[in-house]
């Protein structure tokens, strides 16, 4: 989902480092994974290679999410996966990734992240999809003629996508995890939320029980019950001095 797109970006970003320039590279000149072509695109036409090596963060953030994560539909996609893909797009081309993604599950190799993927991707577990799509992306890594420079970091970047992706999917969203309670049990006691600087009971102790204050009506009942009982109380004792003493007693 779009909450992602900051945290992958800056795993994005962990990955592609600062300034390069190597001329194995097909990329050409980049700076934190921004390549030339694409800085001239999207935020300066006439940009120089020095004026790349000067982008801003906010330069940057505004390339990747337009020609990579919103080509990818990530704000549509489930997490982990939407870094998954992210991330493929940013290494190897966004039409590319989603060709592989589509190729993942079955559907259409259009390159194009519309309503039939989005459908096929939410059927399945995100893991299974991640672990899936990253198999897939290092198959296509290795077979390329730059694998010989490149590939020992192409593998780890894979290897780090794919365990970064997996942490992400299996993280609660807000509403994840919240249980509606069922019918209280005998044994259901709610306890009431410690107030604000109250010190939570250490483990072994006993928690204390509010007392409630007895209502006037309740009060009044057992006084009652009381005068009643220390009259039968008083006639037993008269009665029995009687007999004993032979008093006559009417």
């Amino acid at each position: 989902m779009d909450r992602n797109f900051a945290r992958a970006l800056s795993l994005v970003l962990a990955s592609e480092g600062g300034w390069s320039d190597n001329p194995a590279d097909p990329g050409g000149a980049t700076m934190k994974g921004v390549t030339l072509a694409n800085f001239r695109r999207y935020v300066k036409a006439d940009a120089t290679k020095a004026d790349l090596r000067a982008i801003s963060d906010d330069q940057v953030a505004t390339v990747y999410r337009r020609f990579y994560w919103d080509a990818v539909a990530g704000a549509q996609l489930p997490g982990g996966i939407d870094y998954a893909l992210f991330d493929f797009a940013v290494n190897s081309g966004p039409g590319r990734a989603a060709k592989y993604l589509q190729g993942v599950l079955g559907v259409v190799q259009d390159g194009r992240i519309g309503p039939a993927t989005l459908a096929a991707v939410r059927a399945k577990p995100a893991g299974v999809v991640i672990d899936a799509l990253c198999d897939a992306r290092l198959a296509f890594l290795e077979r390329l003629s730059t694998w010989p420079s490149f590939g020992r970091g192409w593998s780890a970047r894979v290897a780090s996508v794919r365990r970064q992706a997996l942490l992400m999917s299996a993280a609660p969203s807000a509403t994840e995890g919240s249980v509606s309670p069922g019918p209280a049990s005998a044994d259901d006691v709610p306890l009431a939320a410690t107030p604000a600087g109250a010190r939570s009971p250490a483990a072994g102790e006993a928690l204390a029980v509010p007392h409630k204050s007895a209502s006037p009506a309740k009060v009044a009942g057992v006084l009652a019950l009381i005068a009643l009982a220390l009259g039968s109380l008083t006639a037993w004792t008269a009665h029995l001095s009687c007999n004993l003493f032979g008093v006559f007693c009417q």
